[in-house]
């Protein structure tokens, strides 16, 4: 069977010989090529080379062409923040503005064409690797789903909209669901086979907010993809189990998540609608802190521990760090293609365990002023993560002074070795003096505010 052949069987409910891989190799197929995260999102040169790279190394079912939620936010105004081994991240928003006033929403003229920002290079790498290796490879094109692409445009406020302007934002959704649409239409036109709509702040809403405003803007664009002969994929980061069963009513093909999510439990949502799951080799305490033999042992472990393999694509949570240990990616591929000899050969292996004996905890009851702790993921990489600081700094400057504020990152090993020591269990989150206050949703401000105040 063809690893193509592999990945349509999966995503159209028929049988396959083995459980497919798809490595959302993004910035890290820069480290393959000594090239930065900038230098691959910029040169189409590099960034073929650096893909044909992953390819050759990891052997893939199905490979993602680019990682980057920003291009077509920054087609429609925002300017952006670059960075060396991170996707650049958005640092203004166009329609930024007073939260006691609606946000303006942009006319249809506005929507991005083919020659817009980098979409040229970006259609031509895709163009290229579809005559290079489509013919066996599924390729993924990655688009920005309407929610995040509406917050890039609003900033935080998209979140106080929500309460006090529904008609507005049901119109600016509208237009970021238009601008997800073309996106994917010129993807799916260069050769792309799979159209994965990323939308890592669907973790960071409730359901009834979901199915209020996130209903027909996604279905408006799965239906699109359908109609323009692509499969679909809707990508989400964090804890977004509470909406798992409404997004697939929107109707895509697949969904994909990150280590917040039971993968078991998602696998029974999905398999009720008929919607494959991807996912979910945890990103930082596997993928780029682990060896080769963590790897190895994690996916042996996985696919040993799920009775019924059917409507599953084995996949990292979200895009790939870009100091993932190459060793570790060959490890994964190894562990799908052979899993027989790779099962005997981490048979006896332990991981080593996570040393939380330097982690020193605050005396919360003794602080002079409350302290807001904000576990992260990486806001250069993870939007959620990036939303969910910029309200917390905003609070601690209009406290004035009056609380204190630190950030963990999960990227770093003390950090990780902290969240076990304090029970963190899904990323981004925010505590208060130690207590849980916010667990993947972004507060509304004046919710926060009123939080905060509590602790004063």
């Amino acid at each position: 069977m063809l690893p193509k052949e592999r990945i349509f069987n999966v995503l159209r409910n028929k049988p396959v010989d083995r459980v497919p891989w798809v490595p959302f190799a993004g910035i890290h197929s820069g480290l393959l090529k000594g090239y930065s995260a900038e230098e691959i999102l910029k040169d189409g040169d590099k960034l073929f080379e650096s893909l044909m790279e992953v390819h050759g190394l990891y052997k893939p079912d199905g490979q993602p062409v680019v990682f980057d939620l920003q291009i077509e936010a920054e087609c429609l105004g925002c300017e952006l923040q670059w960075e060396e081994f991170s996707p650049p991240s958005v640092k203004s928003h166009p329609l930024d503005g007073d939260e006691e006033e609606p946000p303006v929403v942009p006319c249809d003229c506005t929507i991005p064409t083919k020659e817009s920002g980098r979409y040229p290079m970006i259609l031509d790498v895709m163009r290229r690797m579809k005559a290079e290796v489509g013919n066996t490879t599924a390729l993924y094109g990655l688009v920005t789903g309407p929610f995040t692409l509406a917050s890039h445009l609003r900033g935080n406020n998209i979140f106080t909209d929500m309460f006090d302007f529904d008609e507005e934002v049901e119109a600016l959704l509208a237009y970021c669901a238009k601008v997800t649409c073309a996106s994917a239409e010129y993807m799916i036109e260069a050769g792309m086979d799979v159209i994965a709509v990323v939308d890592p702040l669907i973790s960071q809403i409730s359901s009834s907010h979901f199915e209020e405003f996130m209903s027909k803007p996604f279905s408006d664009v799965f239906n699109h993809i359908r109609l323009k002969g692509g499969l679909s994929s809707f990508f989400v980061c964090g804890d977004a189990t509470r909406n798992l069963d409404v997004m697939c009513q929107t109707k895509p093909d697949s969904f994909s998540i990150d280590e917040n999510v039971d993968l078991m439990a998602a696998l029974e949502i999905g398999r009720k609608h008929g919607v494959v799951v991807g996912g979910n080799i945890p990103l930082t305490t596997v993928m780029l802190n682990g060896n080769q033999m963590d790897n190895m042992k994690f996916v042996v472990d996985l696919l040993d521990g799920m009775e019924d393999k059917s409507g599953f694509i084995l996949s990292p949570g979200c895009d790939m760090p870009y100091h993932t240990p190459i060793d570790n990616g060959i490890g994964v591929a190894q562990a799908v293609l052979d899993t027989a000899s790779v099962r005997d050969m981490v048979k006896d292996y332990k991981p080593e365990e996570i040393d939380t004996s330097g982690v020193v905890i605050p005396e919360y009851d003794k602080l002079e002023k409350p302290l807001i702790e904000l576990f992260t993921l990486d806001p250069l990489q993870c939007a959620a993560c990036t939303y969910m600081l910029t309200a917390t700094e905003d609070q601690v400057k209009e406290f004035d002074g009056k609380v204190d504020m630190i950030e963990y990152r999960f990227t770093e090993k003390e950090n990780i070795a902290r969240c076990v020591k304090m029970g963190v269990s899904n990323l981004p989150c925010i505590y208060i003096n130690g207590e849980l206050a916010y667990s993947s949703i972004i507060p509304s401000r004046s919710e926060f505010t009123n939080k905060i105040e509590e602790y004063l």
